[in-house]
């Protein structure tokens, strides 16, 4: 019993958030060396059928402290009238609109890599359709922080579940009423069936525990330890796009658009790869219509085995617990390089700098690489262990770990949930069971993957 408790309850993810806290972040003061003010931003909405939020998504964007200089919508072949109440909205509204229709779907990675390589903007903001920015300083926010430092190629605010109640009081808008007097077709409530706003509703119940947790627990841990996170939250976030194009100049000769099957982990491992980091912020907020309950397996699927398969493709990352005396060892050489004198008279400075480049990656690896070991590690020995001790009878170890890590993990997010934490700590015992059932679910993944891995050879890994 004793093998399984210590580790499962203080899991590696959470004992290396925790030892975050205590560590404390890089006290470097940095002094940018560009003028995050004088940053060209271009807002790129990639939309598939998404008519019943992209008004939404759009008014999100015209409330913005920081103007983009354009908003791209790319249609990508959808059946419903996703561009044309985008157009209408704009219209109304006065808001200059580049709109691309698509014939049929492609997929989201080639929008990424197509407005990276065809507009010149020095920031690629990345908005889906079901999004909206509940912050109105949210693009101004995350591209300040992207220009803190060089090495950062990344930013995302905090995502949560987008609301009915969210949905009615954006509706309520001047700039939505407008629109809807033009087009009242335009519903302001997808989830009239019961079902449909039933099954919402537990997502909804489940994610913003379960995004409360993640993003300011575990994520926030990991940005104060190693000054990045895995990778960004894909549905509103600002990229240097300079990086995102040298990203895809490099892969898609190699792997095409089969960039994993969630193209913002892949993004996120290679950006890492190259010595960058993605970033979170705390202080500003969007929200994503989530799927409903029926469909979450399909996207855990997706998120968990995108992450293997990153895993898979950037195994150097992995491999940086193996390296760390070399990597030591050559930090002790780089500093006896630079003497007193030559730190004095730096002028850009930057928290948590570090070398950049793929080589360096190979033969030293990246600090955040030993998050990702111990992620890939975690996440396939929990739900194995548990399957291994259902299947030799030990119920009563079963148990007491389950009792142990379901009251441990409940304990933390009630602290987090500060003003509200009753209401979490039952919000998170109700939801107990679908988050153990998606767990197992990651049995399927893990499976799905070794037989992709090593029996069928197959490396087409698209969404």
């Amino acid at each position: 019993m004793a093998a399984f408790i210590p580790y499962f309850v203080l899991s590696p993810n959470t004992i290396m958030s925790i030892l975050g806290y205590i560590k404390g972040p890089d006290k470097t003061v940095p002094t940018p060396a560009e003028d995050w003010r004088q940053a060209t931003v271009d807002v790129v909405i990639p939309a598939l059928n998404e008519e019943n939020t992209i008004a939404l998504c759009l008014e999100s964007v015209a409330r913005q402290t920081l103007k983009p200089r354009r908003i791209i919508l790319i249609d990508d072949g959808s059946s419903d009238n996703t561009i044309e109440y985008a157009k209408t909205f704009c219209e109304i509204n006065d808001m200059e609109l580049i709109a691309i229709k698509r014939k049929e779907p492609i997929g989201k990675t080639p929008t990424i890599k197509r407005q990276s390589r065809e507009f010149d903007s020095d920031v690629e903001f990345i908005l889906d359709g079901d999004t909206i920015m509940e912050s109105e300083n949210y693009i101004e926010r995350t591209v300040q922080e992207l220009y803190q430092g060089k090495g950062i190629a990344s930013a995302c605010g905090t995502i949560l579940p987008l609301r009915t109640k969210d949905r009615k009081k954006v509706f309520a808008s001047p700039s939505l009423q407008k629109f809807l007097s033009k087009v009242p077709e335009a519903s302001n409530d997808p989830s009239k069936n019961f079902f449909t706003r039933l099954y919402r509703g537990i997502t909804n119940l489940y994610r913003g525990a379960l995004y409360l947790f993640l993003q300011h627990f575990i994520y926030r841990g990991q940005m104060v330890f190693f000054g990045t996170m895995t990778n960004p939250v894909g549905c509103a976030v600002a990229y240097r796009r300079k990086y995102i194009k040298d990203l895809f100049d490099h892969y898609e000769p190699i792997l095409g658009d089969d960039l994993t099957h969630s193209e913002d982990i892949f993004i996120g491992f290679a950006l890492l790869n190259k010595g960058y980091r993605n970033i979170q912020l705390t202080d500003v907020y969007a929200r994503s219509l989530e799927p409903e309950v029926p469909s979450l397996p399909r996207q855990v699927y997706l998120w968990s085995s995108s992450f293997l398969q990153s895993c898979y493709y950037f195994n150097s990352l992995l491999m940086t617990p193996f390296k760390s005396f070399k990597r030591f060892l050559n930090n002790i050489r780089n500093k006896r390089k630079s003497d007193k004198e030559y730190l004095e008279k730096r002028k850009i400075q930057e928290p948590y700098r570090q070398s950049f480049g793929i080589e360096h990656s190979k033969k030293y690896g990246r600090p955040m690489g030993w998050v990702l070991m111990t992620s890939a590690f975690e996440k396939v020995t929990f739900p194995v262990t548990l399957l291994i001790l259902m299947i030799l009878g030990l119920w009563e170890v079963l148990a007491i770990t389950v009792i142990v890590e379901t009251v441990l993990s409940l304990t933390l997010l009630a602290i987090i949930a500060k003003g509200r934490r009753v209401e979490y700590f039952f919000k998170g015992l109700l939801l107990t069971p679908l988050r153990y059932f998606l767990l197992m679910f990651d049995l399927f993944t893990i499976g799905r993957f070794a037989v992709d891995l090593w029996i069928l050879k197959n490396r087409k890994w698209r969404k």
